[in-house]
């Protein structure tokens, strides 16, 4: 239940919608939390300061080198995160962003996760900076595909072209952001946006936080959703403390009154 004080904000926020053609949503682990998700830092809750059970941290498991090295300590964690993920489907968060961006002239969406439900809910304008779990690539040939999960794979899958080591389309602990996607945004950066969201993450990495940043120094409205304390809550123009799900959806329906 969202109270009064949020209820107030998310009508100022409403406001602020009326007359703006371009949003910006950068989005974390929080909005897919509200499917059951858990948030370990954009990929799932289930190592949240401990160490796996081979006693190393999540993120040594999960970066670069330990893929190289030996995949299948790698892959034995990625395929526990994506069990965890498994039948899990996008939310009303996710909804409500799909249809502003069908409303609104322009609408992007900047997200730090890897289940892929932003495009799920319908859409189109989504820069994946961390990849798609479900995409498959070769390390050593073109052979790729896309998967519902990874209940068929045998762990670690190999190539069936080649036999090579396969591994998602993810930006691993240690490694570069995908240049593709790097230039989207820039490009669209560049073209500002008449008012910015930062959805469900604790906007710990410099690329996630400078959008919020320059918007403010740029005098554009800038909005947080998130029931914590992060890295941007003392710049926003406005700290909604709730769940994306209700949040978002507050505002939609507060705009479309």
């Amino acid at each position: 239940m969202i109270s009064k004080i949020e209820l107030e904000k998310i009508h100022r926020v409403s406001g602020l919608l009326e007359g703006c053609k371009s949003i910006l949503f950068i989005t974390g682990a929080g909005i897919s939390a509200d499917s059951g998700l858990p948030t370990y830092r954009g990929i799932g809750g289930l190592y949240n300061d401990k160490a796996t059970e081979d006693g190393i941290p999540i993120e040594m498991a999960l970066a670069g080198e330990m893929l190289k090295e030996r995949p299948e300590i790698t892959w034995k964690y990625l395929s526990q995160i994506e069990k965890n993920c498994r039948n899990v489907r996008f939310n009303r968060g996710h909804e409500v962003i799909a249809e502003m961006e069908r409303r609104f002239e322009r609408a992007w969406v900047l997200t730090q996760n890897i289940d892929g439900f932003h495009r799920a809910a319908g859409s189109r304008n989504v820069i994946e900076i961390h990849g798609n779990m479900r995409k498959l690539v070769c390390i050593k040939c073109p052979w790729r595909a896309k998967v519902k999960d990874y209940s068929q794979l045998t762990i670690p899958p190999v190539c069936p072209k080649c036999g090579s080591i396969v591994r998602p389309e993810v930006v691993f602990f240690g490694e570069m952001l995908p240049v593709k996607e790097c230039q989207i945004l820039s490009d669209e950066l560049a073209k500002g946006f008449d008012i910015y969201f930062s959805v469900g993450t604790t906007s710990v990495f410099p690329y996630i936080q400078q959008p919020i940043i320059d918007a403010h120094y740029s005098k554009r409205p800038t909005i947080e959703i998130n029931p914590s304390e992060t890295e941007i809550s003392h710049i926003v123009d406005i700290k909604i403390n709730s769940g994306a799900a209700e949040a978002l959806d507050s505002i939609w329906q507060e705009y479309n009154r």
